[in-house]
């Protein structure tokens, strides 16, 4: 017996017999199977987090990067002749073309902005206008789909484009015409007179984030320059990069392409600090579902502990026969290793299903609890997104696999060292 090679057949043999045994022959308790339960639910929950951790970034980041600009390049401001701050760009072409040359920039696009009120028939909504030209709104990734739009994107320069959420707020579809109400319009003798203005609706997208669609409207660039006053010049300009993730790196050559007033703006230094919360809470919800985990697992030790209670006799003829102690730890090692792995697996599966089949198990949330569980009002997002990634996978396998093993050592250790003349001594 002494030499024989670890994990030998007959101790296979052996843990297969103690784990097939009913619980009148002191086989598998109850325990072990509360463990087995256990440790499946936990796993699942563990990957369902990450998956729904990583979709959630995954789509926030997508929404971001294919709705707004990449970096906005805008000046400081100085005094003009009037002695007012202006910090509009006046050689805006200029500007653009050489930002385009910038290695690793994909497009530089003059805006124009403000905010307005939209009005159609006896509704109201507050508006943000971006003027920008057709071929430039046309690059836009969120905004061109043609699949989750209305209308054509060519006849833009015949009119107007406004987000979904803006035509619910208003009743608004294809061919109504809406108005532009500026507080800010012709200075006569007597003030400043609001500038209405109508534009006929011919084109809705949907970017899938709730305020960019809420808020959001696009203008041809000479127009939005006419409404606001700002002919010749453009208030920014949007910079999309091929590669948004180092779009820092890239912060000093384009302030160096756009000259010496230029500032310039990241989605990062936009949306940092929401990604920043967003880390610190997926590692507090990864290190939460570790203890729950653990927790799972340690019903192992209970399991086992009866199991070894049960079979002292057992374990006192083997050794008497010559079985070495450290094969009686390797079998009841494989006893409740084999509880873990068979979880594991089990919690595997469920989660991969969870995450594969997400929306149709919202859709029966939803429907069970009569509608309005996930608000996008409230989330910025249209439904739970989940992303199955394979290291997401393989770090909840590994981590259950891990503790199921470590703690599975101490009670097999304990059968090792029994000692075979008090486990016979009352027999």
């Amino acid at each position: 017996m002494a030499g024989t090679p670890p994990f030998s057949k007959f101790e296979w043999m052996i843990a297969w017999r103690y784990l097939r045994a009913r619980r009148a022959e002191g086989g598998v308790s109850v325990m072990t199977w509360i463990s087995l339960i256990g440790i499946t639910l936990a796993v699942f929950a563990l990957i369902a987090t990450l998956a729904v951790r990583s979709g959630f970034r995954t789509e926030f980041v997508d929404t971001i990067l294919g709705s707004n600009a990449h970096a906005t390049v805008y000046q400081s401001a100085e005094v003009d002749a009037r002695g007012k701050l202006d910090r509009t760009i006046h050689d805006f072409e200029a500007m653009a073309e050489r930002l385009r040359t910038v290695e690793g920039v994909t497009r530089a696009a003059p805006l124009v902005k403000g905010q307005v009120m939209g009005n159609l028939r006896q509704r109201n909504a507050g508006v943000e206008v971006f003027g920008i030209t057709l071929e430039n709104l046309k690059t836009i990734p969120r905004v061109a789909r043609v699949e989750t739009a209305q209308g054509n994107i060519d006849n833009f320069n015949d009119g107007i484009a406004i987000g979904s959420g803006v035509a619910r707020e208003l009743g608004a579809s294809l061919g109504d015409r809406i108005k532009l109400i500026s507080p800010n319009g012709v200075k006569t003798a007597f003030g400043t007179s609001p500038r209405v203005n109508s534009y006929e609706i011919v084109y809705v997208f949907s970017t899938g984030s709730y305020p960019i669609d809420k808020t959001r409207v696009y203008l041809p660039f000479g127009e939005a320059q006419s409404y606001f006053n700002a002919e010749g010049f453009a208030n920014e300009i949007e910079v999309m990069v091929d590669d948004p993730e180092a779009v820092d790196q890239l912060a000093l050559p384009l302030i160096r392409a756009a000259g010496d007033r230029a500032l310039i703006w990241t989605w990062r230094d936009a949306s940092g600090g929401f990604l920043r919360a967003l880390e610190i809470e997926d590692n507090v919800m990864f290190i939460i579902m570790a203890i729950l985990v653990l927790v799972a697992a340690m019903n192992i030790v209970s399991g086992l502990i009866m199991l070894v209670k049960n079979k002292g006799r057992d374990i006192g003829i083997l050794r008497t026969m010559g079985l070495t102690e450290g094969s009686v730890l390797r079998v009841f090692f494989i006893c409740g290793a084999f509880t873990g792995v068979i979880g594991t697996l089990m919690g595997v599966a469920l989660g991969c299903l969870f995450a594969i089949y997400i929306d149709q198990v919202f859709s029966l949330v939803n429907f069970v609890a009569g509608g309005g569980v996930w608000d996008p009002a409230v989330r910025g997002i249209y439904q739970l997104p989940a992303q199955l990634r394979l290291n997401d996978v393989m770090s909840a396998v590994g981590l259950s696999l891990g503790l199921s093993f470590i703690v599975t050592i101490f009670p097999a250790r304990r059968a090792a060292r029994m000692n075979p003349v008090e486990a016979l001594r009352y027999e």
